[in-house]
Parts: structure tokens; sequence; C-alpha cells
């Protein structure tokens, strides 16, 4: 029997600290190499785009993959999960669970690249996904103060007023992108820009930046001469970053960058690198992977069965 989750369902029972855990868990084995990731495949059709990823993640008892479609003001999620020997596990409706795991792997970041200290945190970007990043961060992070910056002012008070209350932590709606990043620890980039939102000038010496917003190769949230000066770049997987992540590849154009200067989350994770002596300015590249959606469904199908919320249905004789 195949388990179906609606987002409904997800949403009564997905936990930020089980998907932190399941996320650092699933890199582990990526970096250790037991795990498997495919990077994103994309179909440009007409009306609309399609987005296949898939993986397979043993720790967690499955293989799998995401699918959805983006058209005209929508956008459709899907995760299937199958059992390491092949049955059909699970159906997820996962625009939900997708913001919580992209959460989770910034979380993941933050706990593994900057020393367990109380951080000022700046987050460009007010959307659904700028929520759980938030929300990420105060799970591994003692967060002495959250700055949110966003283009409209009125969904950046919004925002700002809906984190203090969900989050017991003092937060500013920052007047600009600068005011916001200016002296913070963490800085989370969170946005549809195609355009850097930041200035390199603006970032602190030794502080951990998250590109998170960004998975098309002619994006750039981060500008080239950040990249020039952070003194080590983290990214989710090589093979993913290298065919979508604008913020390095238009910096290699610039010039700016060679991808012997990258390192994978999961060799961090791994313990296969060791961090500077001197750390200067951290810069994690997050563009999404399937192993994250994976690691996320092997907390939320358990937690889902044991309320006993969704739909068992047959999909295939035996």
């Amino acid at each position: 029997m195949t388990l179906v989750l609606r987002e409904a369902d997800v949403v009564q029972v997905v936990d930020m600290d089980a998907v932190i855990g399941a996320v650092e868990r699933a890199m582990r084995e990526l970096g250790d190499g037991v795990a498997q990731n495919e990077p994103r495949r994309r179909v440009f059709a007409p009306g609309g785009l399609l987005n296949v990823m898939f993986a397979s993640y043993p720790g967690g008892g499955c293989t799998g993959m995401k699918a959805y479609s983006v058209a005209p003001g929508k956008a459709r999620f899907l995760v299937t999960t199958f059992t390491l020997d092949g049955n059909l596990q699970a159906l997820i409706e996962a625009e939900h669970m997708g913001a919580y795991r992209t959460g989770a792997a910034s979380g993941v970041a933050a706990k593994a690249l900057r020393p367990a200290a109380p951080a000022t945190v700046a987050i460009i970007g007010t959307g659904k996904q700028a929520v759980t990043q938030a929300l990420a961060l105060s799970r591994v992070t003692e967060i002495r103060e959250l700055r949110v910056f966003g283009r409209d002012p009125t969904r950046r008070a919004a925002f700002a007023a809906g984190r203090q209350t969900q989050l017991g932590i003092k937060t500013i709606a920052a007047e600009s992108a600068q005011a916001a990043v200016a002296g913070a620890d963490i800085v989370v980039t969170m946005t549809t820009s195609g355009e850097p939102v930041l200035a390199a000038e603006w970032v602190g010496p030794n502080a951990l930046v998250i590109a998170a917003g960004s998975n098309f190769s002619n994006r750039a949230e981060i500008p080239a001469d950040l990249v020039a000066k952070a003194k080590t770049i983290v990214v989710d997987q090589l093979a993913t970053a290298k065919i979508e992540c604008g913020d390095l590849l238009q910096a290699q154009a610039a010039g700016t960058f060679e991808w012997d200067r990258a390192t994978e989350l999961g060799s961090v994770l791994a313990g296969k690198w060791r961090p500077p002596a001197d750390p200067g300015i951290t810069l994690f590249e997050s563009h999404g992977l399937a192993i994250w959606d994976l690691a996320a469904a092997s907390v939320v199908l358990p937690a889902a069965r044991g309320r006993g919320l969704g739909e068992e249905i047959a999909f295939f004789s035996e």
C-alpha cells in the first residue's frame, strides 16, 4: 500500500528539528558516498516548466524523486518515495515540506560552518521560504537580533512582526538591505532576484553568507566581488552547482572564481574538510537537492502514520 499525504497532512506533522536532523544525516551519507543525488533536470514546455530531481537515501530506507511544475501563478510539488526493495511507499504533496527542507539545509550549514555562538542574522527576502530560513536558524543558533528586508514595506513589517511572535526573537524590519546586512554574523538571501541583492562591502569580515534563493544559471543574488572575498565556499553539491549556481557561474565568467575553491557540504559533514585558521567570509550556496526531500519525507511519513493521517492506496498488483 502507498500512503498519499496532502499538504494539510504534512502541515500537521512536519517538525523543523526532525527535518534538520534528517537532512544532516542524509548529507553526511552523501559525503561518505553512501547516498546518491542527481542534479535537477528541467523541461521548458509551452506554457510551463517541469523540474525533476531524484536521489537515494539508504539511511532513511528510501529512494525517490521530486517532480514539480511551474506555470504562471502556480507551482505544484510532488515527492514520490520508494522503499529500498522497490515498493512505492508514498506520494506527498510537498510545497510545505520543501520549504522546511530548504530551511533545514541552511540550519545544517550554519551549524557546521560557524562557531556555536550567538549571532545577529539578516534575511533578505520576505516570502514563505524566508519564514523557514528564520525558523531553522533559530533552532541551531542563539539569535540575538533578526533583521529582515524586502522591497515591499508592508510585507516587510508583517514578516518581521510574524517572526518576532513565532520565534520570540527581537526582529527588525530594516529600511534597506544594507541596514540589514551591516554587522550581521549570518546573512541569508532568499529572493527571486536576477541581480545581486547586496554589496560585498556590506558583509562583515567573518560572516556566513547563505545564498538560498537562486537555482538558475542566469540569476545571481551574490556579486562576483563577494565570491572573490570569501575565504571558504561551500556548495550543496558540485554537480548541481556547476549547472545552476548563477552566483558562482557568473563569478567564474568574471574571473573571480574557479571550481577548485568549492567544497561540498557533504564533505564538511563527513569530516573531509578542515576550516581555515583565519575564518574570513564563508559562503554557502544552497540550490536544493532531492536528497533533502527524501530526508524530510523520512521523518514526515512515520509521524503521519502515527497520527493516522493520509490515505492508503494500492497502486501495483503483487
